[in-house]
């Protein structure tokens, strides 16, 4: 006969099954008065709240910024993710963007494809910029945050800046120069763009900034300092033989399929006192994959230059300390976009840990990287994962993760959990929704730490400000017809 279960007293009587009770978890000073009823955790508890643990139910916390500076689980302030489409990736970093925002971490979305965190950034009382054809557009010669800080600070620190700037406004523009061509540029022609530039913004008029059609313009002129690197040797077919192929590229970005958008004034420049970020490319068709990747350089660009920008102020004592953390998502699309292109992405966002800059990159699978055309650039792609001091995975096939755990070091268990949370879901009886079994469940990687498998459960805020599918949400319910006229003759 099995033993009697149950609560005695009033009320109570036999169950089949006593029902554990609930799990809190608190600090030893808030639950003071419950020891010695206790359980310890080894989940870590430094940074944003992200979900529970799979097995043992007790609260993870993390987000790269936390476990580099406070934890110092991690010695680069990076987070890589992957995963099948539709298992909440976006949703994951933008819980992350939330918590950190709540700390003073201005989160900076740089180039939001959908867009998925627009609406997060305006709760927060940050800034939208809509950039594409006809809503808004990117001046990739202003010089932007860092030139105004250099202005500001003056002296030697602000000639090493307004260096900096240059540097970063030569690699912007030869970012577009390959995303037209389809290859990189070649030596001798960032030499000429170089020079070009600096002459341009030597002679333009203090608080303008140069557009492209004036870059061309000095190209046409040929002044003495852009003919001394050419090797013209005072013969101008020398120097037209050298110029004309950036020349005609430099056409190719002002008439070509990058439209109007570069060449212009910028139409709403980042502002760097704003708590959050968002450059919102969602407008940009899904077919203009040349657009997209130059929008996103673009916007990463002008964001990470703002982040310069800023610290060099706080450096000089003229602004507090701010610290940043910028979402890079949908990686795949600007590297597929042009040979080489994976040089640029890796000088744009290959900054020194200590500017104080926490970053998330996000794409599907490492299949992104061996789409690309040369071994150099998927070694290149390959080594965005291996530098990230966080690796989190979604649900991934069997092969994907095997190839993964080369990379980033996975057991067999780690590889089978993962792979059952790609399996698609049930068809579920009478047309009744059903979740993928790997919806809001990510693996968390630190080197040869042991994975740490959590499951999201988002809140309504959350799920109100981050709907990935609002094209699929109809605007009102729409009825079924009658069943006579469904079935009638």
């Amino acid at each position: 006969m099995a033993p009697i279960r149950g609560y005695p007293g009033p009320g109570g009587g036999q169950i089949g099954s006593v029902d554990p009770p609930t799990m809190w978890r608190a600090t030893t000073v808030q639950a003071c008065g419950l020891w010695p009823f206790a359980a310890g955790s080894g989940a870590p508890m430094t940074g944003v709240p992200l979900g529970q643990h799979i097995f043992t139910g007790a609260t993870v916390c993390g987000d790269p910024l936390s476990w580099f500076t406070r934890a110092r689980y991690i010695s680069n302030p990076s987070l890589f993710m992957l995963g099948m489409p539709g298992l909440g990736k976006s949703t994951l970093v933008n819980r992350m963007l939330i918590g950190l925002s709540a700390t003073g971490v201005v989160p900076l979305v740089l180039g939001d494809l959908k867009p998925d965190y627009a609406d997060t950034v305006r709760a927060l009382g940050g800034q939208v910029i809509p950039v594409g054809r006809g809503v808004g557009g990117i001046n990739v010669l202003d010089p932007g945050a860092m030139g105004a800080a250099a202005a500001r600070i003056g002296g030697e620190a602000g000639q090493v800046l307004m260096a900096e700037t240059h540097g970063r406004v030569l690699n912007m523009v030869a970012a577009l120069i390959t995303i037209v061509r389809g290859r990189p540029m070649d030596d001798h022609e960032q030499s000429v763009l170089s020079a070009a530039l600096h002459h341009l913004r030597e002679r333009t008029a203090p608080g303008r900034a140069p557009l492209l059609p004036d870059l061309l313009a000095v190209l046409s002129e040929g002044p003495d300092r852009v003919r001394a690197v050419t090797l013209d040797r005072g013969e101008d077919t020398r120097y037209r033989d050298a110029v004309d192929p950036l020349h005609r590229s430099l056409l190719g970005i002002l008439d070509g399929p990058l439209g109007g958008t570069f060449a212009s004034e910028t139409s709403t420049r980042i502002d760097p006192g704003a708590p959050a970020v968002c450059i919102d490319i969602s407008r940009i068709g899904e077919a203009d994959t040349q657009l997209t990747a130059a929008a996103m350089l673009a916007a990463w660009s002008d964001g990470l230059g703002t982040v310069a920008a800023s610290h060099a102020l706080a450096d000089a004592g003229l602004t507090p300390r701010r610290w940043f953390f910028t979402v890079l998502d949908e990686l795949w699309r600007p590297l597929r976009s042009a040979s080489g292109i994976v040089d640029r992405i890796d000088a744009l966002t290959r900054l020194n840990r200590s500017l104080g800059l926490g970053d998330a990159k996000i794409t599907h699978t490492l299949k992104d990287a061996e789409a690309l055309g040369t071994d150099a650039d998927r070694a290149k792609a390959r080594g965005f994962v291996e530098r990230a001091g966080m690796v989190v995975c979604a649900g991934l096939p069997r092969a994907e993760m095997q190839e993964l755990g080369r990379v980033v070091g996975l057991s067999q268990r780690e590889i089978d959990l993962v792979s059952s949370w790609s399996s698609p879901p049930g068809w579920g009886a009478g047309g009744e929704h059903e979740e993928p079994p790997g919806r809001g469940r990510f693996l968390i990687k630190v080197g040869g730490r042991p994975g740490i498998p959590i499951k999201v459960a988002i809140t309504d805020t959350e799920r109100e400000l981050h709907n990935t599918n609002t094209r699929w949400t109809p605007n009102e319910q729409v009825p079924e017809p009658e069943p006579e006229s469904r079935w009638s003759a």
